[in-house]
């Protein structure tokens, strides 16, 4: 065998994976991330975010927590751990799609976006406990998770389609109202991160370091957004109903109104409720499937065929090769 093959060469000559294996390692990593922004929040809400008082150990004579340490310890070092498993995922998708014939360059390099900012991350995990949570940190580390999170769906959904250009489904005036969809909840989970560094969860027992605002008013303005939100996605399907646009278009903004009013529902609870930690927890989740959400939103109003089999030239004795088809358009 030629010593200039490359790992991922060597791995592409032994194993052939399906498209659908790539699709579903690809909405592992989404599965994943939500993971790891649950957890995450549970760290912070069962008050270990100190649990291990420094990076990259969990104390300064041990990498792992000891009894001494209690519960709080294990909570925080197991979500740390949850990384590792993260990282096993992402490099699956990269090595799939690096071994699918013909290979998948685009998602290689999805897949590699979501590997360094899992690093970059950790890193800001790493920072957060050795600054003793710093709220302005701590809201950075949640927003990280939400670029992996968007770059994860990304990932997903180009494993469903082709390589061609992208040709969009509807007309500009619908993208630019899609897109301020998206801004707007872009900026209401801004807001939301800064309700919590604001807010009376802390991440620790200890006295930790808050953002010097009212907290009960910035969640007013988050309220705000969400009704600037739900106007739009109204607005958005009203708009989908008038041109005609087909019926997976518009069942995506359906879903998108669907799990908004669920997570107002669970917004109103926590608060009138005075924040119970389990209730925050399913926020949490709830804003990880409203971002989830918008984004199918967005890349559904667009479609990628595959690209045209190369045909290839005729060879001395006639042999042609059939080369897999891309995967398709969806």
């Amino acid at each position: 065998m030629p010593n200039s093959l490359n790992p991922f060469e060597l791995i592409a000559r032994r194993w052939q994976p399906s498209a659908r294996f790539v699709e579903r390692a690809a909405l592992a990593t989404v599965v994943m991330a939500v993971v790891i922004v649950v957890t995450g929040g549970a760290v912070r809400l069962t008050q270990s975010g100190l649990g291990c008082d420094t990076w990259p150990k969990c104390t300064s004579g041990s990498l792992t927590p000891t009894a001494e340490m209690g519960i709080n310890g294990v909570i925080e070092f197991s979500n740390r751990m949850l990384t590792y498993v993260l990282c096993v995922v992402v490099g699956l998708v990269i090595i799939a799609a690096r071994a699918r014939t013909p290979v998948r360059r685009p998602l290689t390099r999805l897949g590699w976006a979501q590997f360094w900012i899992v690093m970059g991350n950790a890193v800001v995990g790493g920072i957060t406990v050795l600054t003793g949570l710093n709220p302005y940190i701590v809201s950075s580390h949640f927003l990280l998770s939400s670029v992996l999170l968007t770059v994860a769906v990304v990932t997903w959904w180009r494993a469903r389609e082709g390589d061609a250009e992208p040709r969009d489904l509807v007309a500009t005036p619908v993208r630019q109202l899609t897109r301020l969809l998206i801004a707007a909840t872009g900026a209401l989970i801004v807001i939301g991160t800064v309700v919590t560094g604001a807010g009376p969860h802390a991440g620790d027992a200890r006295k930790v370091h808050r953002i010097p605002l009212n907290w009960q008013e910035i969640t007013q303005l988050h309220v705000d957004f969400v009704y600037i939100v739900l106007g739009l996605t109204v607005a958005l399907w009203f708009t989908l109903r008038a041109v005609k646009a087909p019926a997976a278009q518009r069942r995506t903004v359906l879903e998108l109104l669907v799990v908004l009013l669920l997570q107002g529902v669970v917004g109103y609870v926590q608060y009138f409720t005075h924040l119970p930690e389990v209730v925050v927890g399913i926020h949490m989740l709830g804003s990880c499937l409203v971002w989830i959400a918008v984004l199918r939103v967005l890349l559904a109003q667009r479609e990628r065929p595959a690209l045209p089999a190369a045909v290839p030239a005729p060879t001395g004795d006639h042999e042609t090769v059939q080369p897999e088809p891309a995967a398709s358009s969806r």
